[in-house]
């Protein structure tokens, strides 16, 4: 199986925005084209999409995970990261959220919520053979330590092979992710530590793809394209 993990920051583009109000802020028609050309030709049984549009007027009112999977021939599912009574009267915030978009048929979708921090979805899409998690951890360090234990709690109840995989912010280096790693007994499939931002000068590892005993790795490529601000992970196994 192949799964693509890419923060597409609602497709506004990579390289060449200078501040980082803009790179949120931008039209995005023109880039999701290119995202959509870019991911097609490497032919993904799963996509896990991080800082997806469904719908504000950077979109042109469209749902970015919707577009894609249509354009692959594929399913989609969507769901706001967002849950405070705030982010759900901004326009522009209550359109953000995280997606996923399979060949397969969709066997079951949750979508779970930490108590802590403001980013706080985690989907969990169950497959016929495999469980994936998709997150997108918060800025802050300690609101980012109670998500990996809520994580961790969340997790540890599969029964399947699963995959945890996305944008974990890990600021402060990987080592972050030490005791998740040591409690889940998850492996990091980019075991050379590539980084994976900023997506013009990569120096940070800030997206993981972590995978459970019964998922055997087979290639796992981070990919220098632009379309972000993050670099996109490959990563091909069997279950």
């Amino acid at each position: 199986m192949r799964l693509v993990l890419y923060n597409i920051r609602y497709g506004t583009g990579g390289r060449g925005r200078r501040l980082p109000v803009s790179g949120y802020l931008g039209r995005t028609h023109r880039t999701l084209d290119d995202l959509i050309g870019f991911i097609r030709p490497l032919d993904p049984d799963i996509v896990g999409l991080i800082e997806v549009d469904a719908g504000s007027y950077r979109s042109g009112r469209l749902n970015q995970a919707c577009s894609i999977a249509d354009a692959l021939g594929h399913y989609h599912c969507y769901r706001s990261k967002y849950t405070s009574r705030v982010a759900d009267r901004i326009p522009i915030m209550n359109k953000q959220g995280n997606a996923f978009i399979t060949r397969d048929t969709i066997q079951n979708e949750t979508f779970h919520y930490f108590e802590h921090g403001l980013k706080r979805l985690v989907i969990e899409l169950e497959l016929e053979n495999v469980v994936i998690y998709l997150v997108h951890l918060a800025l802050k360090f300690r609101q980012r330590h109670h998500q990996l234990s809520e994580l961790y709690d969340l997790v540890k109840q599969t029964k399947k092979p699963y995959i945890v995989a996305g944008d974990f912010n890990a600021l402060w280096g990987p080592k972050e992710m030490d005791l998740f790693q040591a409690a889940t007994g998850l492996t990091n499939a980019n075991s050379d530590g590539a980084p994976t931002f900023p997506s013009w000068a990569p120096k940070r590892q800030l997206d993981f793809v972590l995978y459970s005993a019964g998922i055997q790795p087979r290639k796992l490529q981070v990919l220098d394209v632009t379309h972000s601000d993050h670099l996109p992970m490959v990563f091909d196994f069997d279950v």
